[in-house]
């Protein structure tokens, strides 16, 4: 099979403009395909970045049927890293996918929601007070290597040609099966105790920018205004690389039930996935 060519720094707004400058209008030139690694938005799913690909690839091309996939779904929340797929490209969609993948997550202690995200309400609330930021450190060591982790209910896992999330949005409960999954690298980049604000001075390893930061942040500090009677609740932000399967949300649930409360996920960019970059 031919190389595929990979078009970075694809913008969402101004796409057709984009590729007016960067592609040919025959699709004939790129045997391989076409691989666009995006810069998911908040909010957006993956299927939305997908049809506007698709849609602006179509009109540049003068094609209605050119195939157009994703090597790995996003959730709506998550921002980050998409490889879309183009043409012959889609054939390697999942080789792609197979790949480690890297997140910055924040995790709010001291709660739970159903889905383990900012997806549904609070449905319950745990004490917080003893959790510092050296027993988040302790806890994480047991998070690191091999081991099964339960998806969530409200995930796209298929169970009965139906997704999981169709059946919890529903009202009704299913079983997930645990899966085996493999997380690399768990580091802690900034631990904030009840009231306090993140530091400014976070130090970031390799390629990875404060824009990645300043990212997630924006996100929890936008959606939690949690507690506020009692200043607000802790919070951790991670840095994750992990095998592919691995939900950050049950990453979360776990770690708050291994520190003896409850924890939920606030905020999440995916930085690489195999050897593609967010930058």
């Amino acid at each position: 099979m031919a190389e595929y060519l990979t078009l970075a720094d694809c913008p969402l707004e101004g796409i057709s403009e984009f590729f007016e400058e960067h592609l040919s209008h025959d699709i004939a030139d790129y045997p391989g395909g076409i691989v666009l690694p995006m810069d998911k938005p908040y909010r957006w799913t993956s299927a939305d970045v997908v049809r506007k690909c698709k849609f602006a690839l179509g009109k540049h091309f003068g094609q209605r049927n050119i195939k157009v996939g994703h090597a790995g779904t996003l959730d709506p929340l998550a921002t980050g890293l998409l490889l879309v797929c183009a043409g012959k490209a889609t054939k390697v969609a999942e080789e792609l996918q197979s790949h480690g993948k890297e997140y910055i997550a924040v995790v709010e202690f001291g709660a739970t929601t159903a889905s383990f995200d900012l997806e549904q309400p609070i449905d319950c609330t745990y004490p917080f007070g003893h959790i510092t930021k050296e027993g988040v450190l302790e806890a994480l060591t047991g998070f690191v290597g091999e081991q099964e982790q339960v998806p969530p209910t409200f995930s796209a896992k298929i169970i009965g040609g139906m997704r999981a999330y169709e059946y919890a949005r529903s009202g009704e409960s299913v079983e997930l099966r645990k899966s085996i999954i493999t997380i690399d690298r768990l580091e802690l980049l900034e631990f904030s105790p009840a009231g306090a604000a993140p530091s400014s001075n976070t130090l970031l390893p390799d390629h990875r920018s404060k824009t990645d930061l300043e990212d997630v942040r924006h996100i929890h500090n936008y959606h939690t205004s949690a507690s506020e009677s009692e200043g607000g609740r802790p919070t951790a932000t991670l840095l994750i690389r992990c095998s592919k399967g691995t939900y950050i949300r049950s990453l979360a649930r776990d770690l708050g039930l291994a520190l003896g409360s409850g924890a939920y996920l606030t905020a999440l960019r995916r930085t690489a996935s195999g050897p593609f970059k967010i930058q």
